[in-house]
């Protein structure tokens, strides 16, 4: 019984932060009131406010509470900090192609030994710009599932990691990363600027979320002339 309210308390605030019921920087009802809320001792509100600061949702503030957070935890080389929060305020978003459910190209391989089977999948591209020059084409994968929701939708500030967490209450738990130096085609030259063969950055990305069932697959192809790949800059939001 007292692990099943601790888990309705962790799931309530959890909901709470994806929905931005309580947004970054405000606070979470305080513990006397989760206590009444939920009919549970201090000692579970604070176990379920652990969970939550383990998984990067909030940070305690002595004598104040538990506030939230922004969450940028690093999944290896790059992080899910978003492109636009990352770079900063002259960010470009070009929409190559809108969220549109399509006929997959079976079987989903990654790595090997890591094999997705799916019939249908939904599928989106774009084209990332600082200052107007263009620095990367993404293009995204969601194998498996049918999220209606986000099919020819507006992002949620242009993200589409906080569209999941608000919209969908997923959120993205790690990563993994194949990267290949490759010399750009005439279609990757043409939208990054680049000559015919010029050389660009391939990075090929799984994304594990918070449902067991549902990964993203990203293709990212970088000019990194000007615009460095490191901690700092994953594009992919």
């Amino acid at each position: 019984m007292a692990e099943s309210k601790y888990l309705v308390v962790v799931q309530f605030l959890r909901e709470l932060i994806q929905k931005e019921e309580v947004k970054v920087g405000e606070y979470l009802p305080s513990e006397n009131d989760l206590c009444s809320r939920f009919s549970v001792t201090r000692t579970t509100v604070r176990r379920a406010m652990d969970q939550l600061m383990k998984e990067g949702f909030i940070e305690k503030q002595h004598g104040r509470g538990s506030r939230v957070r922004e969450r940028r935890k690093s999944l290896g080389l790059l992080t899910v900090k978003g492109f636009s929060e990352a770079v900063g305020s002259n960010v470009q978003t070009e929409i190559l192609q809108k969220p549109v459910l399509i006929q997959s190209k079976p079987p989903f391989t990654f790595l090997k030994g890591d094999t997705i089977e799916s019939e249908f999948c939904i599928y989106f591209e774009r084209l990332r710009k600082v200052n107007d020059i263009p620095v990367m084409i993404e293009k995204n994968w969601v194998p498996g599932v049918s999220l209606s929701g986000l099919i020819d939708s507006e992002f949620v500030d242009g993200s589409f990691f906080k569209t999941l967490s608000r919209d969908f209450q997923i959120e993205i738990i790690g990563s993994e990363h194949i990267l290949r130096a490759e010399s750009a085609n005439s279609k990757i030259a043409a939208l990054l600027n680049l000559q015919n063969g010029s050389p660009v950055l391939h990075i090929s990305v799984k994304f594990s979320t918070s449902n067991p069932d549902i990964h993203i697959f990203s293709e990212l192809y970088c000019n990194t002339t000007q615009f460095p790949v490191g901690n700092s800059y994953y594009m992919n939001q």
